[in-house]
Formats: C-alpha cells, structure tokens, sequence
C-alpha cells in the first residue's frame, strides 16, 4: 500500500477523534492507530524496494551505454585502420578516427550523465517523502503515548481523591464514637467520574 495514503488515514483518524474540552488532547481509536502504523512499517520497505528498482534500472542504462560507446569505439577504430590502409589519406583518416572516437566518448558520458542525473532526481524524492511520512509517524506515536500518559494520571488523581474521601469519612465516625454520641449520618461523596474511555 502506498505510504502516502497510509499517512492520509492516520491524518483522518486524527481528525475524527474526540477533542477533550479545554485541553489540547484528542481522544483516539489506539487499535486503528497502532494498525495503520504496522501498514505503514511493511509499506516503507517497499519504498524502498522501489527505489533498489530504480537503481538496478540505472545500472541497466550505464551498462547499455558503455556497450553502445564501445560498440562505437571498434566501428571508429575499424573505420580508421581501413582509412590508413589508404597511403593516399593517412592523415586524414587519422583525423577522422580521433574525431570519431572523441565523439564517441562524449556520446557515452551524456548517455551515463542523464542515465545518473535521473536516478538521483528520483532517489531525492523518495528520500524526502520518506523522511517526511517518517515524521508524520513519529509524531503520531508521540501522541498516542502523551494522551495515555496523562488518561492514567486523572485516574490515578480519581482513585486518590477517592480513597482520601473515604479515610475523612472514617475518622468522622471514629470520632463521634470516641465521644460517645451516635455516629452522624454521612453519605460519602460520589465519586468523580473518571474520563470517557478512548474511542
């Protein structure tokens, strides 16, 4: 699957989530989370896969170029050893070989030039999309562990303010049993509601 697309659906999910009012968190579904995320681990391997095409695409193109450049080179050097046969054209056939050969070479480090400008034009931008999708993810995990973090600090706050209720309510009792009189009613408070769970 797409790296990108996988990317577009941690954003949605992102977006869908439940704000928490008069905070700067957003309740989301961990399980879709964590699955888009492993989408995305087997995705970036074939990124990369892609980009090992590309290369051994590359090597195809040099290795085509240095047969055509050296196909060229042995017409020019037949050409030219046919040239200086000729007593009556030995220089120019010289000449003419060099240029040939020249021409030649400069053919083949054009071919190999567009062959690795090319690969490398592709290869930069899969590095940055990478790094970006890479970035996206990281700061998705960040999240997720910074909103679990703080679930399990209220709860604890709750459980705390809970049971201190409950030890004030004791010690009432005990006292007006110390003082001989009968126990006051007493409803302990309600407990505080703890969060909604995460969706």
């Amino acid at each position: 699957m797409d790296i990108q697309h996988l990317v577009d659906r941690l954003e949605d999910l992102i977006d869908e989530g439940r704000h928490v009012p008069f905070t700067k968190f957003t309740w989301i579904d961990e399980e879709r989370a964590l699955e888009i995320i492993d989408q995305m681990r087997i995705s970036v391997p074939e990124q990369i896969e892609k980009a090992a095409r590309l290369i051994n695409q590359r090597d195809r193109l040099m290795a085509q170029a240095n047969e055509e450049a050296a196909r060229v080179v042995d017409l020019a050097r037949e050409r030219s050893t046919e040239l200086v046969e000729r007593d009556a054209i030995v220089q120019t056939a010289k000449n003419r070989a060099a240029n040939i050969i020249e021409q030649a070479r400069r053919e083949a480090e054009v071919v190999r030039g567009e062959a690795d400008t090319y690969v490398m034009e592709v290869l930069k931008e899969l590095e940055g999309q990478l790094i970006r999708n890479l970035t996206v993810v990281r700061n998705g995990i960040a999240k997720i562990m910074e909103e679990r973090e703080s679930s399990r600090a209220r709860m604890q706050a709750v459980y705390e303010q809970a049971e201190a209720d409950v030890a004030a309510v004791t010690q009432e009792m005990v006292e007006a049993m110390a003082d001989g009189a009968a126990p006051p009613p007493s409803t302990p408070p309600a407990p505080a509601e703890p969060p909604p769970p995460s969706e």
